[in-house]
């Protein structure tokens, strides 16, 4: 973890830096285009990273879990945020004012390079993720999906999708009427169950092969 090559003297000054704020599933941890003041982690929750687009619909980026620092993708590149961060379920975020870790990067250059080098790991495995689902056709991007939220998110065959399926539409590039047709036909095929908002995975291999061959 980042904070691990920190001393003792130095995380308590940064506990006494931080704050906690809990959001419910719904809200907006940070807006697009707002002023970056603070260095924001995810404690414990899942969160959407996202951008309006101009006809208003919303541009889903990546769907990530804790500890995963996907509100501070531009804060040495920019003073505005140039993404929007919603809690997908009830979520608790760290803040440390970001003055506080400038000037410990500037100070500790292992902590710098843990930092950095984290950062640019998840923005590698965000571009990765978006380059994987757009060379695959429309079912092997629904099974991607399913499987990410099963393998990466949940650990569990069986999960509520916390996001829409207007969400997964806009994640994977294709229209909502595609996605509940592809869903319709992985139920019709025994591959998967759907009660509502959750899915039970069946047939995994089957789902494996059409998430790497679609």
């Amino acid at each position: 973890m980042v904070f691990s090559c920190l001393d003792e003297d130095t995380i308590l000054d940064m506990c006494n830096h931080k704050e906690e704020q809990s959001y419910l599933k719904g809200e907006i941890i940070n807006h697009e285009g707002e002023k970056i003041t603070d260095f924001k982690y995810l404690k414990t929750g899942l969160v959407k990273l996202f951008r309006s687009s101009s006809d208003g619909n919303e541009q889903v980026v990546a769907i990530t879990r804790p500890f995963e620092f996907v509100s501070n993708m531009s804060i040495f590149s920019g003073e505005k945020y140039r993404y929007s961060v919603a809690a997908l379920e009830d979520s608790v975020v760290c803040s440390v004012k970001l003055g506080f870790i400038r000037d410990l990067l500037l100070k500790n250059g292992g902590f710098a390079m843990e930092l950095l080098t984290r950062i640019s790991s998840i923005n590698e495995k965000i571009i990765s993720q978006a380059l994987d689902i757009r060379q695959k056709n429309l079912t092997g991007r629904v099974a991607y999906v399913l499987l990410y939220f099963e393998k990466e998110i949940y650990n569990s065959r069986i999960f509520d999708i916390p996001v829409s399926r207007k969400e997964i539409a806009d994640y994977i590039g294709m229209s909502t009427a595609n996605v509940i047709r592809t869903l319709s036909d992985f139920k019709r095929d025994g591959i998967i169950r759907v009660f509502g908002k959750t899915i039970e995975i069946i047939d995994i291999k089957k789902l494996e092969i059409i998430a790497l061959r679609g």
